[in-house]
């Protein structure tokens, strides 16, 4: 079964305002307002950015199918969104005082973090930190937030994003790479430290010969030593041969220590030695061995915690954070997690012979991945970050293997929706039971239009609001209408109010006369059950307790 899609909650301007951050003297600072592609049915745009300098220098800025140009950051020559659900009339951004105004022109859908926008809604400035989500036609998410320009990008190596904190790791990576210093990279599990450390590697003098890594959690204390160091023949029972420790295999090249913090107590005072003077003893020998290795270690442990506690040298902390990276968790990068996807999805498509679903559709094909799953991913808290996102990409690609359009599991279902926002995307199903298949297509495929909608009369288009209790989400599927083209043609018609329209008195008049009753306040007044809730919610009408649907 089909997850089912409410209509989107409308907005009024008195709903946005927080805040007091202004964006004046943006461009003295290095930041910039922005808006980032996070979905386009052609997903190859994913990422591209537009820099809006005219809410800087001018004050306004337009938004539409037209304008502006967006292109991959450091790039600068850019084309339009060019969608052609996308409307051509311009969503004006004007910059006033401490916020910026979203002016949509009359019947052009636009949603702003999933309300639709009616009139002029108010952004604060400080919001830009964090981002707001403008979905426009239901077909194409942009970030609206601020971003530090670079006169030049650092190398990419094998980190993905284009986000401040991510160009920031990259930045990190490109001063202290050439440097032999040991490096600590710090950062929550699966962030993708070692892609860090591998880049540090790329980037030196030390690149021709292979990276060494090991995982300092996968050894055993009894053999920590001798793995580390190596031994010699006879330096304990059933050594019939010498062994060459890790540290000699990575001499004039780089030894990563994953875990680092996992470290047997026995052997941080080997590693601070061979830290300190360049020299390691293998098990048994009788003479030291001078080496040539730069270390850099990972943890997502608290090592000064670990010092203080007497579980960790204090010493050896200190030799290890020669150079300090810290690498953010995702939901410090949620503008790189569409980035991560489409990277994501281009490998695990490639592994099975579907590379070409990433290709730029037809304008008259639906698309294979739809956005209510891009926007899911993008809510979702990532407490495995990179490393999670990666798998879930692989589950959904195996999961719609063959598929006209992408299938989502009903164990990954499960996850996705256990943590859903307020305000955030619809839930993938209203409830998950075991009955379902595991195979389940959860997300519905974008609207296609069919030319047959333009000769949809007004009458039959009220008829299946009618039908549908009044959700326009409900109605469009009844037609066979995109909802951005139902959006637009109830613009139109005449005496349809809107939520918005009612007053306090009216709603109360309607709620005394129908005697509590939500579902009679639906026939009354002609609006879904959902926006006559949310516009009593915005007035601060007590409806009895009664839950938002």
């Amino acid at each position: 079964m089909p997850a089912s899609r409410q209509d989107p909650p409308s907005v009024s301007q008195a709903d946005t305002l927080v805040g007091e951050k202004s964006l004046a003297g943006l461009d003295e600072s290095g930041r910039y307002p922005c808006l980032t592609i996070l979905y386009h049915p052609n997903m190859t745009r994913v990422g591209e950015r537009a820099i809006l300098a005219g809410l800087v220098v001018d004050r306004v800025e337009s938004l539409s199918r037209l304008e502006p140009d967006f292109a991959p950051p450091g790039v600068t020559q850019g084309r339009s969104l060019r969608d052609p659900y996308v409307s051509r009339r311009p969503t004006q951004l004007r910059l006033v005082d401490d916020t910026i105004e979203i002016a949509p022109e009359p019947g052009t859908a636009v949603e702003l973090d999933g309300a639709l926008i009616e009139g002029v809604v108010r952004v604060a400035a400080s919001s830009l930190e964090g981002g707001v989500i403008l979905t426009l036609a239901r077909r194409v998410l942009l970030l609206l937030h601020s971003v530090t320009l670079c006169s030049e990008y650092p190398p990419h190596w094998q980190l993905v994003g284009e986000s401040d904190a991510i160009v920031a790791v990259r930045e990190q990576v490109a001063r202290v790479a050439d440097l032999d210093v040991p490096v600590l990279i710090r950062g929550a599990t699966g962030v993708g430290k070692e892609r860090v450390a591998q880049s540090i590697h790329e980037a030196s003098h030390r690149a021709g010969r292979g990276l060494v890594s090991i995982n300092m959690a996968a050894l055993a204390p009894g053999t920590a030593p001798s793995e580390l160091f190596g031994h010699v023949r006879g330096a304990f029972t059933h050594a019939v041969t010498g062994h060459v420790g890790l540290f000699e295999r990575a001499h004039g090249s780089t030894l990563f220590l994953d875990e680092i913090g996992e470290t047997p107590a026995d052997v941080q005072t080997m590693l601070l030695r061979a830290l300190a003077e360049g020299i390691i003893r293998p098990v048994g020998a009788r003479s030291d061995r001078q080496i040539d290795v730069r270390v850099v270690a990972a943890t997502d442990a608290d090592l000064d915690r670990a010092s203080a506690e007497g579980r960790f040298r204090i010493a050896l902390r200190h030799r290890l954070a020669g150079y300090e990276i810290y690498v953010p968790p995702l939901r410090e990068r949620r503008e790189d997690i569409p980035r991560l996807v489409v990277h994501f999805l281009r490998e695990e498509l490639g592994n099975i012979g579907e590379a070409w679903r990433l290709s730029p559709p037809e304008t008259s094909k639906q698309t294979w991945f739809p956005p209510e799953l891009m926007l899911r991913l993008i809510h979702h808290d990532w407490p495995g970050n990179v490393r999670q996102l990666r798998n879930t990409v692989r589950q959904i690609v195996i999961s719609s293997r063959g598929a006209a359009v992408v299938r989502v599991d009903v164990p990954l279902a499960r996850v996705l929706n256990k943590e859903s926002l307020p305000g955030g995307p619809e839930p993938l199903l209203d409830e998950i039971t075991e009955e379902h298949a595991l195979s389940l297509e959860l997300i519905p495929a974008l609207e296609v239009e069919d030319p047959a909608v333009a000769e949809i009369s007004d009458e039959a288009l009220l008829a299946a609001l009618a039908a549908s209790r009044w959700s326009p989400a409900r109605a469009a599927e009844l037609l066979g209408m995109a909802r951005g083209t139902l959006y637009d043609r109830l613009e139109r018609i005449p005496g349809l109010r809107k939520a918005n329209d009612l007053s306090r008195e009216e709603i109360e008049d309607v709620y005394r006369q129908c005697g509590g009753d939500l579902d009679a306040m639906v026939d009354h007044l002609r609006m879904s059950k959902r926006s006559i809730q949310l516009r009593m919610h915005a007035l601060d009408i007590d409806y009895s307790g009664n839950d938002l649907a």
